[in-house]
């Protein structure tokens, strides 16, 4: 299906003129004042892994690859890789760390996912944009430190570093975001 490089986003599967399918990581517009506004697609090629970066103009048709989105539910990881449960068949996959890539540190057992699936394989996963992790590690609080001005490094029950609030403590439960691992609130339990 042709669409116009400027509607393609993260997560999207386009095909290039290779005939390769590649997974898009970031898709940045940029509209100069003199010019013509370009649409810049940095992604990972599914079959080797590679990354590359592809400027179209904003208008440029770009081949997007019909995948179908299914709602999954993680399970575990082992020496196969992470496997996953379609919540409507109970079919399990298996799915590589490649796949996966920086998002599988916020994987939590029984967290509902979308895979995208083409040809039956699955070539992207959509995590929940916000999950709750409880601080096993930080730094005390320091007197003096205003609240919107500073941060200090934290480590996860995952084993994620993440930047929190001075008024966090170790034990607290935080909600963060998935995409980037920033710090929101603490969670409402």
């Amino acid at each position: 299906m042709k669409v116009i490089a400027s509607s393609i986003r993260k997560g999207n599967i386009i095909e290039r003129e290779d005939g390769n399918l590649y997974v898009v990581l970031s898709a940045e517009s940029f509209h100069p004042g003199k010019g013509t506004p370009t649409t810049q697609i940095d992604m990972r090629g599914l079959m080797n892994g590679v990354k590359t970066t592809d400027r179209y103009k904003t208008t440029e048709q770009v081949e997007r690859a019909h995948v179908e989105d299914q709602d999954f539910e993680f399970l575990y990881n082992d020496g196969d890789g992470y496997h996953f449960m379609n919540t409507a068949s109970f079919e399990q996959i298996a799915v590589p760390q490649e796949t996966i890539g920086d998002s599988a540190v916020y994987l939590q057992e029984g967290m509902k996912v979308i895979l995208s699936m083409f040809n039956g394989n699955a070539v992207a996963v959509q995590l929940p944009q916000r999950a709750t992790f409880e601080i096993v590690e930080t730094e005390p609080a320091m007197k003096g430190q205003t609240a919107s001005s500073s941060y200090k490094p934290a480590k996860l029950s995952n084993g994620a570093r993440v930047m929190v609030p001075p008024h966090v403590s170790s034990g607290t439960r935080i909600v963060i975001l998935t995409e980037d691992g920033s710090y929101v609130e603490r969670a409402k339990d």
